[in-house]
């Protein structure tokens, strides 16, 4: 077995880095808070052709796999960019995988370029007020009519649908009580975002401001048919494409804000001196920060395993969504003890750590929570009855 990145996955790591160096504290600290999107970064990164990372070269990607994808999303976010950096671009590396691979050569040629070359941004319209998870109980409805489809309904938790021009979106074309299975029925489509007929409304939440999260209530909303990705009734089908590379990269990105808040917290340690000594040197601060170390190189060798299982096409359910939940606790505990570690000043800004310990706690909570991942875990591992 071999661990360590091959030259040129470091060399995206470096690279990455590099750019993000030109975004500093002061600059994510701005965006927060005053809630302003990072066009600036967004540019920047879809200029240095890190939006298509992974998408294929023949519509101006790299070609690469989600094993780079997760190594250049988690530099985004150890670099202090945290999931105000990482969200900005996360539809872009991965969303569109459901096109990629369901998609007709017209619609590759016609969606995928621009929004590898960062011309347009996606949201995802998927989560529905009274479905939350259980994402087979949608019922915003998209009714056919000759050459369009009328979408009426509302999502929730729209990221970045304030700025999007584009929404990859599910609905139900047949109802519920109409299909031989729950997964059935259920359409996917990416289209423009037509605020004429689609009201987004802001939900104000904890933390990562610099990317918003809405509430979208269309009404009758018209999708072109040749907008439609796939056969109609076999979207949830076709949405799973993107579920676990999603799941990796959140993994990632929850390393990487650990290891942001840990790199903080180690420095601070050193810097502090209390009763004549560096507060570093007692072992009350040492052993937590050392557990944080260690919690955090486990999970990422779990997202590197569950990248490499989904890039060589084998199956990577249960490592996704495993990692996905030790990354994310590791993340928050990593952010929770810098903020601990720093005392009293852990809770000023200007330390950056109460940032870092906010954004920590959305990969806890999405795209889907640690106790259904647990409930997943124990059915599809262990063969235990399913508990939902």
């Amino acid at each position: 077995m071999d661990f360590a990145l091959t030259d040129a996955q470091q060399q995206i790591r470096d690279e990455v880095l590099r750019l993000c160096a030109r975004f500093d504290d002061t600059y994510w600290l701005e965006r927060d808070n005053t809630a302003t999107f990072p066009h600036a970064f967004f540019d920047a990164m879809a200029a240095g052709g890190w939006l298509g990372i992974a998408m294929p070269e023949e519509y101006g990607g790299a070609g690469l796999g989600i094993t780079e994808a997760a190594i250049m999303a988690q530099a985004v976010a150890e670099s202090g960019a945290a999931m105000s950096g990482a969200s900005a671009i996360h539809i872009n590396i991965f969303g569109l995988n459901p096109v990629v691979v369901h998609g007709t050569a017209e619609q590759k040629a016609r969606m995928l370029p621009p929004l590898i070359q960062g011309k347009d941004k996606s949201c995802f319209g998927v989560t529905e007020p009274n479905a939350g998870l259980n994402t087979t109980e949608i019922t915003t409805r998209a009714d056919l009519h000759g050459d369009h489809y009328l979408i009426n309904g509302t999502k929730i938790w729209t990221s970045t649908a304030q700025v999007a021009n584009k929404i990859l979106l599910l609905a139900r074309t047949t109802p519920l009580d109409k299909v031989k299975r729950k997964s059935q029925g259920m359409t996917l489509f990416y289209t423009d975002l037509d605020k004429t007929h689609a009201e987004v409304r802001l939900i104000h939440k904890m933390g990562r401001h610099a990317v918003d999260s809405n509430m979208v209530f269309f009404e009758n909303m018209r999708v072109p048919v040749e907008d439609r990705i796939g056969e109609e009734g076999e979207g949830f089908r076709a949405l799973l494409h993107g579920l676990n590379p999603e799941r990796v990269l959140i993994a990632a990105e929850a390393v990487g804000i650990g290891r942001a808040a840990l790199a903080r917290a180690a420095k601070y340690a050193k810097d502090r001196v209390v009763f004549g000594r560096p507060i570093g040197q007692n072992q009350g601060i040492q052993h937590p920060l050392a557990k944080n170390w260690a919690e955090l190189e486990a999970a990422n060798l779990l997202m590197l395993k569950a990248a490499w299982l989904y890039d060589t096409g084998r199956e990577c359910g249960a490592e996704s969504n495993a990692a996905k939940y030790l990354a994310a606790e590791a993340g928050y505990h990593a952010a929770e003890r810098a903020v601990l570690t720093h005392g009293g000043m852990g809770y000023a800004q200007e330390y950056h750590v109460e940032r870092l310990f906010r954004e920590s706690m959305l990969p806890r909570l999405a795209p889907i929570t640690s106790e259904l991942i647990l409930s997943y875990l124990a059915e599809r591992v262990l063969d235990l009855p399913k508990s939902y």
